[in-house]
């Protein structure tokens, strides 16, 4: 039997709100309701809920997203928390323990981070992605989590890209390189 996990990637303000550092817009918020009626039925299936959110310092030259876009999401500030709805289903329910929000510096939500082995110990086989900037976060999450022989489900409804053209891209590469499921 397959143990799942929804992981929702990178839902913050900076990435969706209208006035965000480095925004998606309405192809970002288009994703909100989805993305919630996502996270309530994993939490209410006792599956997990993880929310792998990109986290920098202020006034970090070291990372190398410095030198590639504007400051975002940086550490305690409007634009890390999570966007619209998300922000209170999660401090609704922060106090699960299938749903928890966790730390990431770079692309990929395998990369620096533990998730592998909280997966691992959940005896997870599968995920379910969704979240912002489908070519970049979420294919660099999917791409490590194919490597780590995860199975791929990615809600087409539920990522969004800058462009309609990456967007694509990414949906190909998850289905025809990463071998994922895409659903609506």
């Amino acid at each position: 039997m397959n143990k799942k996990a929804l992981l929702i990637i990178d839902y913050t303000n900076d990435f969706v709100a209208e006035n965000g550092a480095l925004t998606l817009g309405k192809a970002g918020q288009a994703c909100e309701s989805e993305i919630i009626k996502l996270a309530e039925e994993f939490k209410n299936n006792g599956d997990l809920v993880i929310l792998p959110t990109d986290v920098h310092q202020k006034d970090d030259s070291y990372h190398p997203e410095t030198k590639l876009f504007p400051p975002h999401n940086i550490r305690n500030s409007w634009g890390r928390k999570l966007y619209g709805n998300l922000n209170q289903w999660y401090e609704n329910h922060k106090h699960l323990e299938n749903v928890w929000l966790m730390d990431k510096t770079r692309y990929s939500s395998f990369v620096g981070t533990d998730l592998d082995l909280i997966l691992r110990e959940h005896h997870i086989d599968t995920l379910h992605l969704v979240g912002v900037s489908s070519d970049i976060c979420v294919l660099h999450t999917a791409i490590s989590a194919y490597n780590l022989n995860y199975e791929l489900v990615i809600h087409e409804n539920a990522i969004a890209s800058f462009d309609p053209k990456n967007q694509q891209f990414a949906l190909n590469h998850f289905k025809n390189v990463l071998g994922a499921k895409i659903v609506k």
